[in-house]
């Protein structure tokens, strides 16, 4: 099978090169987008250190008792614990799977909003778990990392575009952006994967810009092109893989695609399998209206929409009716 195209960047000529370095990443960047909708970064500063201390005050966490997370749990869309079966993400595309095999730590934007209105529908204080005290920390320190990279990458975007830098930056003043710690254990944890269930079922990312620190693994991420079909992603410990969401796609009038992926199950030759991944899910400020770029940049013009009106029905497709009482 052929490679998935999926080029990895480095941003340090990116954010302090010539003018032709940078002109030459914008035209790599456009191209990717416009197959597979992924990249790998590299040079963004972000701590290793960091990141693996997260992971660990997490899985902390994620291997306590049911009882003790139990406080903790919300629907998809909260901010807390999703445990297993919260979620089947291929329902986004119509299809219906088993439950995705994971839990999740759920965060989101930190600082509420001046409208009440969009007060009560996208925020809520951030529930930190207090049996891993050090978590908190951690998160505001990674979230603010986020932020600056993802201004970075917003930058490239509207510039691969041959926009003005901050065509989409200027729309990111007040995010609801998402943040997910999603543990995917092993068999002994989950149980064997019913036929046709994922940790992570087939779809597309919902918003913007979606930054994933992933780990290898057999039953590890996949994208689809319409070369080759599903393939596993490649993968750099340095690098962090980037995607576009359906947002950003409709916003480009579908000259970049939103990539589709999914996360395979625990292997049969490696049931035990352990896996985690931080995933940064980029938001735009509530009520930005996105309007398909025009031609000939854009190739389809979508009726504008609300972003958060859009992102909602996304959020609401994938979750899986539960009690949580």
């Amino acid at each position: 099978m052929s490679e998935p195209r999926i080029p990895t960047i480095d941003l340090t000529p990116w954010l302090g090169g010539d003018a032709a370095a940078r002109a030459a990443i914008a035209r790599t960047v456009d191209e990717a987008l416009r197959t597979a909708g992924f990249l790998l970064v590299t040079g963004h500063g972000v701590d290793p250190a960091l990141r693996s201390r997260i992971r660990e005050s997490a899985r902390a966490f994620f291997t306590l008792p049911v009882d003790v997370k139990q406080p903790y749990a919300v629907k998809v869309g909260g901010r807390g614990w999703l445990g297993p079966g919260a979620e089947a993400n291929a329902y986004s595309e119509g299809t219906e799977t088993p439950p995705d095999l994971k839990e999740s730590l759920t965060f989101a934007t930190h600082e509420p909003f001046s409208d009440p209105v969009i007060n009560a529908e996208w925020y809520a204080p951030n529930v930190w778990p207090t049996e891993v005290p050090e978590l908190e920390g951690l998160c505001e320190e990674y979230l603010g990392k986020m932020a600056e990279l993802e201004k970075q990458l917003l930058s490239l975007l509207g510039e691969a575009l041959g926009l003005e830098p901050d065509f989409f930056s200027r729309h990111m003043d007040h995010p609801t952006y998402g943040f997910n710690i999603n543990w995917y254990p092993g068999t002994d944890v989950m149980g064997d994967p019913e036929p046709g269930q994922f940790r992570i079922g087939p779809h597309t990312d919902f918003g913007t810009v979606t930054i994933l620190d992933r780990q290898a693994g057999k039953g590890g991420l996949q994208v689809w092109t319409e070369e080759g079909g599903w393939e596993d992603a490649p993968f750099d410990p340095d690098a962090f893989t980037i995607n576009i969401g359906d947002l950003m796609a409709r916003w480009t009038g579908d000259r970049w695609r939103s990539g589709r992926h999914r996360v395979l199950p625990p292997p049969a030759d490696e049931p035990a399998e352990e896996l985690m991944s931080l995933v940064y899910f980029g938001e735009c400020t509530p009520g930005t209206l996105v309007e398909s770029v025009p031609a000939p940049v854009g190739r389809v013009a979508y009726e504008p929409v609300d972003s958060h009106v859009y992102l909602r029905e996304k959020l609401d497709s994938i979750t899986v009716d539960q009690d949580l009482s």
